[in-house]
Formats: structure tokens, sequence, C-alpha cells
């Protein structure tokens, strides 16, 4: 038999069910997340104070969790500019330009090269490190600007993200908020990720040759003739003019050194922190290995430009994530750590209890 649902249990699936309202309604969740945070504290301890001090102690408990993930992302996104500014990136994508001949064609390679760094380097700064170079050749084989967005997002804010199997900071706050290993939410991702991948690009795909063919969708001129150039006074002023040789053999290097990751993690059976750590330290040595060969001067204080950079991003993109992470979290331990020993006696957190009574009411 499993524990009885307590006020706690109850408010904690309302606010559950009110999140999903708020996604479905496209509203920002912040706001419900915290006040559940509130809400809860408040039913668990009947203290306006300690419900109040709980909104910034379950913050803190989400950030440290966090940390991690938004620390890997910075670093990732802080090298994703040192390779944007020294044109390494376009000599990373430039071979896969030459497969780019027809729309199809586009749109499958823009596709899963989109998802292929993006399992790397995260959707975000992938994106980024790719536009630029391949929105032009997609024109030119006549795949509208539209239909390149679609793939991007697709095989890499979909199908990358939604299984995150190399950083894994996604199934790490699914698994942290569930209280089970992320290698158990990695392995039962899997075949969801497949399908949804599978039915979403293809229908898109067939979506976007049936526009293309009635003409509902077409490359504009003016759109083909515009120039994706990154240029700023600083990389006018103090970037050094890298021989198109190391240039790219540096472009050779970063795959290389994360196909070494891969391999390392496969051996070593390497992990949730564990997988994260070596990305991220890889993808730092890599920043610093660049700001060497790009800058003529002072190359170390911009090794720092780009971690303050990248720090900001990665903030930035994990801001609306933390009141959602620190309202989660709750379901498990951090309920303890933050308000004290609120649950029933033999509780194993308002998620799984939860879990346990629908077992027993619906059979599975």
């Amino acid at each position: 038999m499993g524990v009885t649902l307590s006020a706690l249990h109850w408010t904690y699936l309302i606010f559950v069910l009110l999140i999903i309202w708020f996604i479905v309604m496209r509203k920002d969740t912040s706001f419900i997340c915290i006040a559940g945070i509130l809400v809860l504290g408040f039913i668990a301890t009947s203290s306006a104070t300690q419900s109040i001090t709980g909104i910034f102690n379950s913050f803190a408990y989400a950030i440290k969790e966090l940390l991690g993930t938004i620390l890997v992302i910075s670093i990732i996104f802080g090298m994703s500019r040192i390779l944007m500014k020294t044109g390494i990136n376009e000599e990373m994508v430039l071979p896969f330009t030459r497969l780019i001949r027809t729309p199809a064609l586009a749109y499958w390679t823009i596709g899963i090269l989109m998802m292929l760094i993006s399992f790397f380097f995260w959707p975000s700064p992938a994106v980024a490190l790719m536009g630029a170079v391949l929105l032009p050749v997609a024109l030119r084989a006549k795949l509208p600007a539209l239909g390149v967005a679609v793939a991007m997002n697709l095989f890499g804010h979909g199908i990358a993200l939604s299984g995150d199997f190399i950083i894994q900071g996604a199934p790490k706050l699914t698994a942290d908020g569930a209280g089970i290993p992320v290698g158990d939410v990695i392995a039962a991702s899997v075949p969801l990720v497949i399908v949804m991948g599978i039915v979403t690009t293809v229908t898109a795909f067939w979506l976007l040759k049936r526009d293309i063919k009635l003409g509902v969708l077409k490359v504009d001129e003016l759109e083909r003739s515009k120039k994706s150039e990154i240029k700023t006074e600083d990389e006018i002023l103090h970037m050094r003019d890298i021989p198109s040789n190391v240039r790219k053999a540096l472009a050779a290097l970063v795959p290389i050194l994360f196909a070494i990751d891969l391999i390392i993690m496969y051996t070593a059976k390497l992990q949730g922190g564990d997988a994260t750590a070596l990305i991220g330290g890889t993808s730092m040595l890599i920043l610093i290995i660049i700001s060497f060969f790009g800058y003529k001067a002072n190359p170390l204080e911009r090794i720092t430009d780009h971690l303050i950079e990248g720090l900001q991003f990665g903030f930035k993109v994990f801001g609306p994530v933390i009141p959602i992470a620190a309202f989660f979290y709750l379901g498990d331990s951090a309920i303890g750590s933050i308000f004290g020993e609120v649950l029933p006696a033999g509780s194993q957190g308002l998620v799984n209890d939860l879990g346990i009574a629908l077992a027993e009411i619906v059979p599975l």
C-alpha cells in the first residue's frame, strides 16, 4: 500500500496541472511555478516567513543542481563564438555544402548535420554556427528560408535536445525531478525520440514539398542576394588572419576531439555529470587553443571575454528553466532540504507517492 495522500500531494498535483495549462496556453510559467513553491511552503510549514524564504532556497537548490549543465552550455557557446569569428565553423561545414544541390538534399543534409552538431553544441549555439554558412547554400538550391528553419529546429531543438544523449542536461533534469538514474531516462526516451523524429521530420518534408510545388513557398531573389557575414570592429582590429591550411586543421581537430570523447564515454561508461564534464573540459581546451591561434594581441584576455559571453548566454537560456526546476525538484528530495521533514511517514516523495496512488487506481 502507498502512503496516504496529504494536502501537500494534492496541492502539488494541482500546480502541475496548472503549469501544463500555462504551457498549452503559451503563457510564461515562472509565475505559476513561484506561486506553487509559495503555497507548498505555507502548507508544509504554516509559516509565511518560511514559505517566502523557501522561494529563494528552492531557486538556489535548482541552480546548484543545474550548475554543471549551465556551465557546459556556457563554455560551448563561448567556444562556438571563437569558431565563428575565426571562420573555422565555415571550414567544418564546407564539405557538406557540396551535397546540397536540390531542396530535398538541402532539407535532409542541413537537418542531419544540425542534429549531429547539436548533440555536442546544443541547438542554440549550433544554429549560430551553421545558419550563416548553410542558409545561402540552401537558398541557391531553391529551399526557402522557412524550410531551413524547419529542418534546423526539428532536428536540433526537436530530436537532439529531446534526447540530449551526449551532454545529458535535459535528461538529468528529468531524472533528478523523478529521483531516478539519468541512464534510465535516456534508455526510456530512445523509442520516443525515434518515433517523434521520424514522424515530424517526414511530415514536415512532405508539407514543404507540397507548398513549394503549389508556389505557396518560394525563394525570394532579395533573400538569395543577402550576405551572411558576421563582421565586427573587434575582428578587424584584433583577429589574426589564420592561414587556410591551419584553419582546416583546426576545423578537423574539433570533431576529432569530440569523437574521442564519445569513445571515452562509451568505454568508461560515463553518464550524467561525468559525461557533461568531459564535453565541457574538451570545449574549454578548444576555446583556449583557437584563441591563441585566432588573436594577435591579448589572447589570454580574449579567453576570459568569451567565457563571460558564454555565461551571459547560459543564464539567459536557463533563466526560465530555473523556476520550473525549483518547483519540480520539490517533488523529490528537495522538499526535505528546503522545508524540513514535512512529508507523511513512509513517503517516497510527492511525485513517487502520486505515481503509486495512480497505479493502485489504474491497472498498468
